[in-house]
């Protein structure tokens, strides 16, 4: 079954990010005949503090994205809907719709709210005017710290069910390049990074991660030890079955857009692969 999966990044980081741009977006989405999984990015809702995106709360932002693309708890976007595990479900985490897991080709499929901007952390991102008063900064705290726990649970219920299912593999889809060199903040996300690092040793079959934000298509292994991000953040374990890619965004020409076609094949020795698709906007 094809599936369609968007890693965030709906608009520019300097672009208003108004309701009827998010409808304008889910319109385009809906127009597409597969299913349509989407996790968000920080140019819709962690940025929109900025003055240049229409100086927006980004909590009410984020709750706004959840209302608008996952009004339908467990339902995907796009022509044909798929119904997809969302941690919605969990009491726990009940706010959490956008987190969703599917299995597919003996694979199973998850999407955790990461964003770019250092996860939205309020020591080095921390929110503008009015935006910045203590009430908030203990809003954006809490934001954080809530989200994280529950991309966590989320995480380790992915490989549970991987391992439960005896799956063959495990793609983990996010926005946030938790190792881009050209930003100045990546501190928020060792943990994260450790979790996924030791969820795949305990798996020990091939994971995939499938990023944006940084834009730039790069394939490699920030977990093995000749890699030189590696050591960017403390803790990271050495993990030879994990694979990372980025796939390329806003960076291309204005007339060279492209897609990335991933291919799973559990007959095969080689489960995942993958090719550019070049797109033209008439």
């Amino acid at each position: 079954m094809d599936i369609v999966v968007h890693v965030g990044d709906i608009k520019s980081g300097s672009s208003i990010c108004a309701d009827d741009y998010f409808h304008f977006i889910l319109e385009q989405f809906e127009r597409l005949k597969d299913p349509l999984v989407y996790t968000p990015g920080d140019n819709e809702w962690t940025d929109c503090h900025r003055a240049n995106n229409g100086d927006y709360l980004p909590a009410e932002r984020l709750a706004k994205v959840r209302e608008i693309f996952f009004a339908v708890a467990g339902e995907t976007l796009g022509g044909r809907k798929k119904q997809v595990l969302t941690q919605a479900d969990d009491p726990a985490h009940s706010d959490f719709v956008e987190n969703v897991m599917w299995m597919e080709s003996k694979v199973v499929f998850a999407t955790l709210n990461v964003p770019g901007s250092n996860d939205d952390n309020l020591d080095t991102n921390p929110w503008s005017a009015p935006w910045n008063t203590p009430a908030f900064q203990a809003l954006q705290t809490d934001e954080q710290t809530t989200r994280d726990a529950a991309n966590l649970d989320w995480l380790q219920m992915t490989f549970d069910i991987a391992a439960e299912n005896g799956a063959k593999g495990v793609v983990i889809f996010l926005q946030a390049d938790m190792w881009d060199g050209t930003t100045a903040a990546l501190n928020a996300y060792p943990p994260l990074v450790a979790a996924i690092g030791n969820g795949a040793l305990g798996f020990g079959k091939p994971v995939l991660m499938i990023v944006g934000d940084s834009h730039k298509y790069v394939v490699d292994n920030p977990y093995h030890p000749a890699s030189p991000l590696h050591n960017l953040h403390p803790g990271t374990p050495t993990v030879p079955n994990i694979t990372r890619v980025i796939v390329q965004g806003s960076t291309t020409a204005p007339d060279e857009f492209e897609y990335l076609r991933l291919t799973v094949n559990p007959r095969s020795s080689t489960l995942f692969s993958w090719e550019r698709v070049p797109l033209k906007i008439p």
